[in-house]
């Protein structure tokens, strides 16, 4: 099958029996042709293969009836191999963090770029640049993943000897500082581009998806829409993917972020396998390896009455009344009583935490603490009554200007920059109106922006709060319904 799937590779359609024996890399002496015809009939009944009648080497009429078969893999087979053969792969590859795959991204979003400015812009261009990038793009979220899945290779370092682990620390530590750095480098640049394609990149790609749809399988006008429409959106779906990994998408951060934060987190993963390689080599009991020599004792028990005896010195099965906590005088019980026939024994919590039932010296005296609870509830009392009055102030149903709000005490102000904070994190975009109900229920917030160049300033406690003025309505929710 290996020869079959190399033959695969290389374009060869079919195999005779013949060029399989002296192809293939046998682990022992080359065996006869006709064992390997009867293997390859074998496979062809279980499907991998199929064949076909060999006439082209016919000379007589008695070669003619003489079975001759070319073999081929057939679908099935080539699906099994293609499989293996990725299974194989993703069990041998090792994870890696490619810079030059962000080079290759920046390059070819430049190229786009520069394809975009063009008057007459080329289809073929522009094809031919994009399917590089998502290429490149591909590559580099497949082996971020299978970085991100695990790098710090704690079971080959806790097989390792020092002098390999102190190597692959080393050239680790290097590997993702040279990374980190190139990634924070390039992650900006990449953004900018990004930014800068987004107003022409829909056009950009209606003309691949265009281009890819005349290769569509024949049809009338409407399937052939429907195929660009297709080829559209996958292109957009993949542009999308291509953004979100350099761009936080609402408040996850973005792929770049959780790449580089888990290349950090690498380096503490790293150092915990070394302290427990150190911590092995030091000399600490292994609880598991103790279980598994009791184990063996147990095995090599004559009886159960032997076992019961290993299973009480191994675990401490023994009365412990002779502690006598809190046991009255009429319960006393004989030290032949066993553990599991005796009343319970009623222990204090404070032994368990502490290992003595009371501490040592006088109790400590009752506290008082009516005073302070009382201090706490007159607190308690100004602060609501300081967030209503605030409430109250802000909280009119009526449109107010920013910039006629005038002074906000303290607690006024905290109200304010939270409601905003609120109608902000709702806004689409700074030209657009944002409206929404508060976390807690309460309040209303409808918050449309005036003139880019209107400005608006707030006086507070802390000083002058100022930015582009906005016509804000705070209503309680009571007043609405």
């Amino acid at each position: 099958m290996e020869v079959f799937a190399a033959a695969k590779r290389q374009y060869r359609l079919q195999l005779r029996p013949d060029e399989v024996v002296s192809e293939a890399k046998w682990p022992g002496p080359q065996p006869e042709i006709e064992e390997v015809s009867a293997a390859l009939t074998q496979l062809v009944a279980w499907g991998n293969l199929e064949s076909h009648p060999d006439t082209a080497r016919v000379s007589t009429l008695s070669d003619f009836y003489r079975a001759r078969f070319l073999y081929r893999l057939s679908h099935g087979g080539e699906a099994v191999e293609s499989a293996l053969a990725l299974f194989v792969e993703t069990l041998q590859r090792h994870a890696e963090l490619q810079t030059v795959a962000l080079e290759d991204i920046a390059s070819r979003l430049m190229a786009l770029q520069k394809l975009a400015s063009e008057t007459e812009s080329d289809a073929a261009k522009t094809h031919e640049t994009l399917r590089d990038l998502v290429r490149v793009f591909e590559g580099l979220a497949e082996n971020a993943q299978a970085f991100m899945a695990g790098v710090a290779r704690s079971i080959e370092l806790q097989r390792a000897e020092a002098a390999a682990v102190a190597n692959y620390k080393r050239q680790l530590i290097d590997y993702l500082e040279r990374f980190i750095g190139d990634l924070v480098r390039r992650s900006g640049t990449i953004a900018g581009l990004i930014l800068a394609l987004e107003p022409k990149i829909d056009p950009m790609l209606e003309q691949v998806a265009a281009r890819e749809a005349r290769d569509a399988a024949p049809g009338d006008m409407q399937d052939r829409l429907n195929s660009q429409s297709r080829y559209q959106e996958a292109w957009r779906e993949r542009w999308k993917g291509l953004r979100g990994w350099f761009f936080r998408i609402g408040h996850e951060p973005s792929q770049a972020e959780l790449l580089r934060a888990r290349a950090r987190a690498a380096i503490p993963q790293l150092l915990g396998a070394i302290a427990a390689l150190n911590e092995r080599r030091s000399g600490r009991s292994d609880r598991s390896a103790d279980f598994r020599v009791l184990a063996g004792w147990f095995a090599a028990c004559a009886d159960d009455a032997e076992a019961h005896r290993l299973a009480r010195t191994a675990f401490a099965l023994n009365p412990t009344r002779h502690f006598s906590l809190n046991i009255e005088a009429d319960t006393e019980l004989p030290a032949s009583i066993p553990w599991a026939d005796a009343p319970p024994l009623r222990i204090h919590p404070r032994l368990r935490e502490y290992g003595e039932a009371a501490p040592r010296g006088p109790l400590p005296r009752v506290r008082d603490r009516t005073e302070a609870r009382a201090l706490l509830a007159r607190e308690l009392a100004e602060e609501s009554l300081q967030v209503e009055t605030a409430r109250k102030r802000l909280a009119t149903g009526e449109p107010t200007r920013l910039s006629d709000l005038g002074k906000l005490d303290t607690h006024a102000f905290s109200l304010f920059l939270a409601l905003l904070g609120e109608a902000l994190a709702e806004q689409a975009g700074p030209q657009s109106a944002a409206e929404r109900q508060t976390g807690d229920g309460l309040l209303h917030i409808l918050l449309r922006p005036l003139d880019p160049n209107s400005h608006a300033e707030v006086d507070t406690p802390h000083g002058v709060f100022a930015g582009r003025d906005h016509l804000i309505t705070i209503t309680p929710t009571q007043d609405r319904q």
